[in-house]
């Protein structure tokens, strides 16, 4: 993609059916930091470098989590970030890493994919990695 932020934005919105563009701004937020607190080395900045230049921070400049998350966990980590319920969380998290998975290649979603504990492939709207 690499293409604007305001397309990301708009596939974000379309996918999560958001009526506002900021609703959709404030789930990439919330899913890329929480993202990239579980991503690590090169995969972290590849991905940054695949997506509209304003997300880097998001998955670049935020501190390593302590431990990995569960499907289950990293969704509610996002409505934690987000301030949001469940179910927008989970609706934050399939908008944001579809879009996600259609600009990395397969070979970096998969690194990404393997990273995370087994069932985030479903997130991605993937299946986990033999």
């Amino acid at each position: 993609m690499n293409a604007s932020v305001e397309a990301l934005l708009d596939r974000v919105q379309e996918r999560g059916g958001y009526a506002e563009r900021q609703e959709a701004a404030g789930a990439v937020q919330s899913v890329l930091e929480v993202l990239g607190a579980h991503l690590v080395g090169d995969d972290r900045s590849d991905l940054a470098s695949l997506l509209p230049r304003q997300c880097a921070p998001l998955l670049i400049d935020t501190a390593p989590a302590n431990e990995p998350l569960t499907p289950s966990g990293f969704v509610e980590a996002v409505a934690a970030r987000h301030d949001v319920g469940v179910a927008d969380a989970r609706r934050a998290v399939t908008a944001v890493l579809a879009t996600v998975a259609e600009v990395a290649d397969d070979a970096l979603l998969r690194r990404i994919i393997t990273q995370l504990p087994p069932g985030h492939a479903g997130l991605f709207g993937r299946t986990d990695p033999a």
